[in-house]
């Protein structure tokens, strides 16, 4: 298994300056900004760990966001996702957006259920992305409209957006990986193989499957006594796959975490420096996971700018409520910031003799 794009770990390492200024104490401004363009979306997936936002029917202005876009990346901001509570291609002006994320020296990327990204869309937007993921999680269409609520029809309009977006990327020689994704669950066990072999066909750089996460306000309980055990066998089965072109990566490492109930090895979350959620409204969060907790909100891209935001007291208290009272255990199990919140109360609390490199 070749985790090229370390799905199954973190990428803080690449940032030694930035976790440097961190660990004097230094204000910094995220690395990293996950903003969901529209509440709406067009599937009622079984697995949904938003459901509880109720998908509503608002959307982010987009000069708004483009100006605020701008000033997050003049303030360091490195990495831009398009994703949230809703499906992002929903938003009419998501194209110009992820442009101007682009043009605002930030690494742009997409995570979308692909129904709507067609040829039309591709054209406008491979150009810009760093990245884009589509949620498949089906390796048939009878599978896939029991797990997406939607109709069988969509599996195949998917499929066929796909294949027009990798022959787009060939053709205009561009950089953009295009991945899939699957969440692990006992309906679609079975048809990963399968999948992983049609996306390849299809021209997609990756597969990658991941476990199902409850979050801690969702809806949906049906998946609370999920376990996985012993998935190399499944890892045999994508293995022959594999190539230079196209990889399929099982994470391992996420899978057990969820089979073993999650394990915290730090006392506090020490990641919410590094990263925000900026949700439909334009509220600005510490966490996606604890959203609606007015604890972690910290203002509103309507009323202030980013760095207004940023600097100010509502999120000087956030950070220190995290830091003097939060319990972590309180957190989602694989909450993506997880491994980051490993590394860094490891460098805050090292063990002993690390000088015996």
């Amino acid at each position: 298994m070749d985790d090229t794009y370390r799905f199954d770990d973190h990428k803080l390492i690449y940032h030694p300056r930035t976790v440097s200024r961190w660990m004097a104490d230094e204000m910094i401004y995220p690395i990293y900004v996950e903003l969901s363009p529209t509440g709406m979306c067009n599937h009622r997936c079984t697995f949904c760990g938003l459901d509880f936002m109720g998908y509503q029917r608002r959307s982010l202005d987009a000069d708004l966001l483009c100006e605020r876009l701008e000033e997050m990346g003049r303030l360091g901001v490195r990495s831009v996702l398009f994703a949230g509570e809703g499906e992002p291609f929903l938003h009419k002006h998501l194209a110009r957006m992820i442009e101007h994320a682009h043009d605002s020296d930030m690494d742009t990327a997409v995570s979308t259920n692909g129904v709507l990204f067609g040829e039309d869309k591709a054209l406008q937007t491979l150009k810009h992305l760093t990245w884009i993921r589509v949620s498949v999680d089906a390796g048939s269409p009878e599978t896939y409209a029991h797990l997406h609520g939607c109709k069988p029809g969509d599996f195949h309009r998917v499929m066929d957006n796909l294949r027009s977006a990798c022959l787009i990327k060939r053709e205009q020689h561009l950089s953009c990986t295009i991945g899939v994704q699957l969440v692990l669950l006992p309906e679609n066990r079975k048809e990963v193989g399968q999948l992983a072999a049609m996306v390849k066909d299809v021209g997609v750089d990756y597969l990658v499957v991941k476990p199902f996460s409850q979050h801690t306000q969702s809806n949906t309980h049906r998946y609370d006594d999920v376990h996985y055990g012993d998935l190399d066998d499944l890892q045999r089965e994508l293995d022959p796959l594999c190539s230079d072109g196209f990889s399929a990566v099982v994470r391992e490492r996420a899978i057990k975490s969820w089979d073993q109930g999650g394990s915290s090895s730090y006392k506090r979350c020490q990641a919410l420096s590094f990263w925000s959620y900026i949700d439909a409204g334009g509220t600005v969060w510490g966490c996606s996971v604890h959203m609606t907790d007015d604890r972690f909100r910290y203002g509103n891209i309507k009323e202030n700018t980013f760095e207004q935001i940023w600097t100010g007291s509502r999120r000087e208290e956030s950070m220190k409520f995290v830091q003097e009272q939060f319990d972590v255990s309180n957190c989602r199990i694989n909450c993506r910031m997880d491994s980051i919140n490993r590394y860094l109360w490891e460098l805050k609390n090292p063990s002993e003799h690390v000088n015996f490199i």
